[in-house]
């Protein structure tokens, strides 16, 4: 069992929230970390997608006031949106008698249906967490190469070979397609919308070009922006929007599309290996999108990411933006002996950033000139994750 960084999260929220919404793929590891913290609390779970448990819930006022006193864990809530307005009157009541906290863990594989119930019905009574595949702390930075191939979901990474592990995340994405997405939207065939996810993985770390997706597939601008907010929506894709500053440039106003899991990357696109990773046109687009979602991942949930970009060609991968105004300018480098080009020093120009970094393959820190230091993703994902204490 992988040791996730949420725990502790999770834990704290659940001592100041009544209810706490954890979020991420289907697969991701939302149950294990569930119940691993419920260890030490009286609770009860239902699984909403199994037949028996959801029938327990026929009249969910009569269950659930009996379980007052204990956490419940509702997995694949979003299944059943009408207990939502349920949850809220059961949290209001055991408000009045004097516990606040730690009614409710709700389970979701999607941010869409949940967040908008919770919009309407538990705005200030919830906490939301986003749990996404495993990153590289949380596997051990000696397992990079493996991570980057197979993706972070569990079972994907720890298969006993590449082709198992392969063949895992392609029934994942035929699962997703023909059961899951179903659940969530109007009915989209399976064929087209693997079609439009396999151009997205070929697109990776690209400027969104919704028109020209939408031609790709023949359907119109509308069904292709659809089918892009649907894979947002299953925190399967992540748009990174562009950063607007006040500066005298002209930015680029266009988010950059990332297929989140480097693994289902490779699936969509029949990478078996890493030999064929490494002679394939999408190399260097997806070790940055690997290295860009390990770094958001391991940053802490008040940071925002974004990319920079001018139309001279000043360019950066990724700026942090710390809550105080601070940011961090990332360029990421898939070779041994890294180089920023022009575009990036203009950038920097522009935005003065507080530290400048080049995430490369390597195992050390070294400075490359210009204030800006070369380091292993391991090393900038420890720091994002466990920041030193400010001093007295």
């Amino acid at each position: 069992m992988f040791t996730r960084h949420l725990l502790p999260v999770l834990a704290e929220e659940l001592q100041h929230s009544p209810a706490v919404a954890l979020l991420g793929p289907r697969q991701a590891g939302k149950t294990t970390l569930a119940l691993e913290a419920a260890k030490t609390i009286p609770s009860v779970y239902l699984d909403l997608e199994s037949e028996r448990d959801r029938a327990k819930l026929a009249q969910p006022e009569l269950y659930l006031a009996d379980h007052l006193d204990k956490l419940v864990i509702l997995d694949e809530v979003h299944r059943t949106p009408a207990l939502f307005p349920v949850l809220r009157g059961l949290i209001d009541q055991t408000r009045r008698s004097g516990r606040r906290s730690g009614n409710y863990l709700l389970l979701g594989s999607a941010s869409l249906d949940l967040l908008q119930q919770s919009g309407e019905t538990l705005a200030g009574r919830m906490a939301c967490l986003e749990l996404g595949p495993l990153n590289l702390l949380e596997t051990a930075s000696a397992q990079l190469d493996a991570l980057w191939l197979r993706g972070g979901f569990p079972e994907s990474l720890t298969a006993p070979g590449d082709a198992r592990s392969l063949r895992w995340r392609q029934n994942f994405i035929r699962t997703y397609l023909e059961r899951d997405i179903p659940q969530f939207g109007p009915r989209i065939a399976p064929d087209t919308l693997r079609r439009f996810w396999t151009m997205l993985a070929h697109h990776q770390s690209g400027m969104l070009n919704v028109a020209q997706l939408a031609r790709n597939i023949g359907v119109d601008a509308k069904t292709a922006q659809s089918y892009v907010d649907l894979l947002c929506d299953l925190l399967l894709v992540r748009r990174l929007p562009p950063w607007h500053a006040n500066v005298d440039k002209r930015l680029v106003k266009t988010p950059k599309v990332y297929v989140r899991d480097s693994g289902l990357v490779h699936a969509l696109l029949d990478i078996d290996s890493k030999e064929t990773l490494l002679s394939h046109m999408v190399l260097g687009a997806s070790w940055e999108g690997f290295v860009i979602e390990n770094l958001l991942q391991c940053a802490p949930a008040n940071v925002q990411g974004y990319f920079y970009r001018t139309g001279g060609g000043a360019e950066i991968d990724l700026l942090l933006v710390w809550p105080g105004g601070e940011i961090w300018a990332i360029e990421v480098k898939r070779s041994l002996t890294p180089k920023v080009e022009r575009g990036f020093h203009v950038a920097c120009d522009d935005l003065l950033p507080a530290r400048k970094l080049v995430v490369y393959p390597g195992q050390e820190a070294f400075p490359m000139g210009h204030g800006i230091t070369a380091l292993p993703l391991a090393s900038l994902c420890q720091e994002l994750a466990f920041p030193p204490l400010p001093s007295a």
